[in-house]
């Protein structure tokens, strides 16, 4: 299996297991990626990390190979495939998280965008190199890297195709966090466990209201946040945490 799918706890884990070929995704890994984050979202899981396997590589891209001679019909439909399949990940009602050590090129930076988050060992390398094959990005990055680092800078990286390093990206917004070297997973669960510990109910409210404000006005975004606060009011989970405050105790939270 190229596409790597367990479950630990509260944890699922996919791995892109293609070391070999610096997990470069072909279309048949893309779909079972699909297959895989369909399993991940009908689980318990409570968030999601994201890897690649062996030290050089997250992702490197697409496989090339693959693009070569398709009718124009084909070469839609797997951009379609993709961003059908990377949109799975951003709207996981969990939180999910890119562990990028190595390389996140092309494809492989597209899937980590599309994840809530993203981490980097100090020996990643991140791009958009589609422009030097006479190509753009096709599976999202077009649009995800500018809502994350800005329409100017966005517009830079694509069209000139460079890659970033882990600082800078770090320093544009591209990744959230620069984390030492170790184990992908580990790195990925440390992480997530600052978010994993609250009513997944307010979790998936907050991102909600982030995510579609983001894609709107000033104003429709505030109705947004008003709706979804009054809704937060209304659960369970908002009860046991209120109380638990005014009572000075540790909330129970049953993400409801």
């Amino acid at each position: 299996m190229s596409i790597d799918i367990k479950f630990d706890g509260p944890w699922a884990i996919l791995t892109l297991n293609r070391p070999e070929a610096l997990n470069a995704l072909q279309f048949r890994m893309i779909e079972a990626l699909s297959y895989a984050l369909d399993r991940v979202r009908a689980s318990d899981a409570r968030a999601l990390i994201v890897t690649g396997a062996g030290p050089k590589a997250f992702c490197a891209g697409a496989d090339i190979k693959e693009l070569m001679d398709r009718s124009l019909l084909d070469q839609r439909l797997g951009a379609q495939l993709g961003q059908r399949t990377f949109d799975k990940i951003a709207k996981l009602a969990i939180p999910s998280v890119a562990v990028i050590h190595g390389f996140a090129f092309g494809g492989g930076l597209e899937l980590a965008m599309a994840c809530t988050f993203r981490i980097a060992t100090a020996q990643a390398r991140m791009g958009l190199p589609e422009i030097k094959l006479g190509l753009i990005p096709g599976y999202g990055g077009t649009q995800r890297l500018p809502r994350l680092v800005g329409e100017a800078r966005a517009l830079e990286l694509v069209m000139s195709g460079r890659t970033v390093d882990a600082v800078e990206a770090e320093r544009s917004g591209l990744v959230n966090r620069l984390v030492p070297d170790g184990n992908p997973v580990e790195l990925g669960k440390a992480f997530l466990s600052e978010f994993t510990g609250y009513s997944r109910c307010a979790s998936l409210f907050a991102r909600e209201a982030v995510v579609r404000g983001m894609a709107t006005t000033l104003d429709a975004g505030l109705e947004v946040e008003a709706d979804l606060s009054t809704l937060a009011y209304q659960t369970e989970d908002a009860v046991e945490g209120m109380g638990a405050f005014v009572e000075k105790r540790t909330p129970e939270f049953k993400d409801a």
